[in-house]
């Protein structure tokens, strides 16, 4: 269908396979916005058909570990090996990174993706430096550090050896069964009180995850994740992150019951989050996928947020507000007591952190002691 306006006729974003977002919406920060028009040269006869490759770009920052004082957050120290995420989850909190860069936190934020090659370096030089004080580092906060490039670049992989030689504590978040590759590191790790993972499930209903998460593993997979961590002696959560009211918060009781029978042993839920250009996106997505739900679903996300479609107040961003949010965590501390986890995420894990050593030698340069 194309839609006129004045002289130009416009091409409508539509749905493509294997992608989350269905529109490439301009970044905030542009001056100008822009929109694919028909010249009469058939450049809209399947829009939905035309096949998006992903492409990777290495980047070298100066250092690797990132923090934040948000007092909502249970970490303070981070690495992400990647910007973007080809994973494609349309509801995505880190989109709006990608207009800091001129690129749109839509289609751009998953075929457009950046890659830290020298993220193990970068690491180990500030575990070398005396004044480095050890605490858990999260991978996963912003971007899964296991989507579908790591299995080729393998960044992921070589901070975790770096965190493993240096008996440095580790909290893991991802929806990727990709994690497995790892045990040979985290099981050991785990076994001192060093590693803990969080497995994101969001859904049990394989085709609402096949549109909104459109390339992560699907729900089977992420529960076996679960299963096969936890029979390694390594700590799991279940994080149903995120909710979205009426669409798939009547899932919190079987996505609970299915965790605790793979073994997990703490769970957690964030409400959905529409901050920036991620409320637009989402509701594309919407409009395109469940346009019959459409509207209620985003009754119910305002309802959540005091009238309005996000609120980024602390202690409120992550739960939201009324009697909707209330009526959720009711059902969800229900469940954890239920099901016997413990209370939440942040407490079921304390990680040590008096282990930490410093090698003679690096990876590069051996120690003649050794």
């Amino acid at each position: 269908m194309i839609l006129s306006y004045g002289m130009v006729d416009i091409i409508p974003d539509q749905a493509r396979k294997g992608r989350g977002a269905v529109s490439n919406r301009t970044g905030r920060f542009e001056p100008l916005a822009g929109m694919r028009i028909d010249d009469g040269w058939g450049t809209g006869d399947d829009l939905a058909a035309e096949k998006l490759r992903t492409t990777v770009t290495d980047e070298h920052p100066k250092t690797i570990i990132a923090t934040n004082s948000s007092p909502d957050i249970p970490f303070e120290r981070s690495i992400n090996p990647y910007r973007g995420c080809e994973h494609g989850c349309v509801y995505c909190y880190a989109r709006p990174t990608h207009a800091y860069h001129g690129l749109s936190p839509g289609l751009d934020f998953e075929t457009r993706l950046f890659a830290k090659p020298d993220a193990a370096r970068l690491l180990e030089d500030a575990f070398r430096k005396p004044s480095y004080k050890p605490q858990t580092i999260q991978l996963g906060a912003n971007t899964d550090p296991y989507q579908p490039i790591e299995r080729a670049r393998r960044i992921t992989r070589s901070v975790i050896e770096v965190m493993h030689r240096y008996d440095h504590p580790l909290g893991i978040t991802t929806k990727s069964d990709l994690v497995l590759r790892d045990l040979d590191l985290l099981a050991p790790m785990a076994a001192k009180g060093l590693a803990a993972v969080a497995v994101s499930v969001t859904t049990l209903d394989a085709r609402l995850a096949r549109t909104m998460e459109p390339r992560c593993p699907r729900p089977e997979k992420r529960l076996n994740a679960i299963r096969e961590l936890s029979a390694a002696g390594v700590p799991v959560a279940v994080m149903t992150a995120p909710l979205v009211p009426g669409l798939n918060d009547h899932e919190i009781e079987d996505i609970l019951a299915g965790a605790a029978d793979a073994g997990a042993m703490a769970a957690e839920y964030i409400m959905l989050r529409l901050p920036l250009e991620i409320h637009e996106l989402f509701e594309e997505w919407l409009a395109a996928h469940v346009p019959d739900r459409a509207k209620k679903v985003m009754s119910l996300v305002r309802d959540t947020r005091g009238g309005k479609v996000y609120d980024s107040a602390w202690s409120e961003r992550m739960k939201g507000k009324g009697v909707y949010a209330d009526m959720i965590a009711a059902r969800f501390r229900a469940a954890r007591r239920k099901y016997g986890f413990a209370h939440n995420a942040a407490s079921g894990f304390k990680l040590r952190s008096d282990l930490f050593t410093r090698p003679l030698g690096s990876a590069d340069q051996p120690s003649l002691f050794d």
